[in-house]
């Protein structure tokens, strides 16, 4: 049989990168998602670029990124036991139905020139309340749509889809803040649910099988931590995570400061830093797009965990603006391939039905730790600056790698065996975990 040519060879890995999106229940899905991530991500440049315009404040700006994420923190936990009793489905609807109206609220206030911080602060709770059901929920019901076979590609576009929009939305909020203001940026925000919401009302799913829940609702949210505590592969991964959602995921709440102060570029040139992190992303998630398994994956999450930690520090020296940008390619990238590949392994390992709090750990882990960074990080650059700020998080990310690299051979085998448990399960539900 011939070798089949090099453009047939690039048609055929392009179509095993995709191919998730042969199922037209996750196609619709990511077609809405796609348009709304785009209005969520200038929803979140303008709003910082907001609360800088209106206090100059580092302090306040990591304040207002603790506020819209340490209820992700509190009560995601509760959001997983809720999407593994109830519908994920029904349960992603609404919560992206109240983000809707959330939006539509700071855009009205906005737009009537009414907006004051304190209201800020209060939305921004506001929407970490609804991350908090949404994140599990959402995270846990790609796996109803597209199953285990094509779940790491989903992932992968997921990540991908994301990082499209972290590509488009903060350089179109860029021109837009600087031209008509915030407020359109958060109308825009509202109106790209619709979308989502449409798509989501389109989807057509069997009804998914829940067991029979005898032990009180308290049992039910612990039996996630225990799994966590158990496998020591996942937790190893969701502590990682959290050390680097800590120390180094708060690069962005710093943005503002480093496109006004340090480089001069205003509005747009922090719509232009932002999306430099996003391209970066994008390429990493598509790179991992290209996957067909987990094998590996263990490796290349500490030595993506490291290279995230040494670009944030080559970025917190650099004074050139267009040189800053390029070296914010390499951050977003080396972070995506962290976080996706470590989403792929948890869920890779967890029994579907603990996927819902389990995927809360790691959405506690994920965007809970990063409230706190958020006001670390803010509080420090107030009295170190910006610059130093970021370069000591680069070092803690390195850190949390090489202990992390340290531990690969006792957790490489277990974390196998997880996996190939969950390969032979075939869906069986399996008893609780007690101690």
């Amino acid at each position: 049989m011939p070798n089949p040519s090099p453009d047939a060879a690039g048609v055929s890995r392009f179509a095993f990168a995709l191919r998730a999106l042969k199922n037209r229940n996750y196609r619709l899905f990511f077609m809405g998602q796609l348009v709304s991530l785009v209005g969520t991500w200038m929803q979140t440049v303008a709003q910082s670029w907001l609360v800088y315009r209106l206090t100059g404040s580092a302090l306040l700006l990591g304040a207002v990124g603790f506020c819209s994420q340490f209820p992700v923190f509190l009560i995601a936990i509760v959001g997983g036991a809720v999407a593994d009793r109830h519908n994920r489905h029904h349960i992603v609807i609404a919560t992206q139905t109240a983000a809707m109206l959330q939006a539509g609220v700071i855009a009205a206030l906005t737009l009537t020139h009414h907006i004051q911080v304190w209201h800020i602060f209060c939305l921004a709770a506001c929407l970490g309340a609804i991350n908090a059901f949404d994140i599990p929920a959402r995270q846990a019901f790609v796996v109803d749509m597209v199953g285990k076979k094509d779940l790491i590609n989903a992932i992968a576009l997921n990540s991908s889809m994301f990082n499209g929009a972290r590509l488009i939305g903060p350089a179109v909020a860029g021109v837009l803040v600087g031209s008509l203001g915030e407020g359109w940026c958060f109308l825009l925000n509202a109106l790209s649910f619709l979308a989502v919401i449409a798509g989501l009302l389109m989807i057509d799913l069997p009804p998914r099988p829940h067991p029979a829940h005898r032990s009180a609702a308290l049992e039910h949210v612990l039996e996630g931590f225990r799994f966590v505590r158990h496998a020591a592969p996942v937790r190893a991964l969701l502590l990682l995570l959290g050390m680097t959602s800590l120390v180094g995921m708060p690069y962005a709440v710093l943005m503002p400061i480093f496109a006004d102060r340090i480089l001069h570029g205003g509005a747009r040139g922090l719509g232009l830093l932002m999306s430099a992190a996003g391209a970066g992303a994008l390429l990493g998630a598509l790179s991992l797009a290209l996957r067909s398994s987990v094998r590996g994956l263990m490796g290349l999450i500490a030595a993506s965990s490291a290279a995230f930690g040494l670009s944030l520090i080559l970025f917190s020296v650099s004074r050139n603006f267009w040189l800053s940008a390029a070296l914010l390619l390499p951050v977003g990238f080396t972070m995506m391939v962290q976080m996706a590949s470590s989403n792929t392994m948890i869920q890779s390992m967890v029994p579907d039905h603990l996927r819902g709090r389990v995927m809360a750990v790691y959405s506690m882990m994920f965007m809970g730790m990063a409230p706190f960074g958020s006001l670390y990080s803010g509080a420090l650059a107030h009295a170190l600056g910006a610059p130093m700020t970021l370069a000591l998080g680069g070092f803690g990310c390195i850190a949390g790698a090489l202990l992390f690299a340290s531990r690969l051979t006792t957790l490489r085998p277990e974390a196998r065996r997880l996996v190939e448990v969950q390969d032979l399960a075939d869906g069986a539900i399996p008893a609780p975990i007690r101690d």
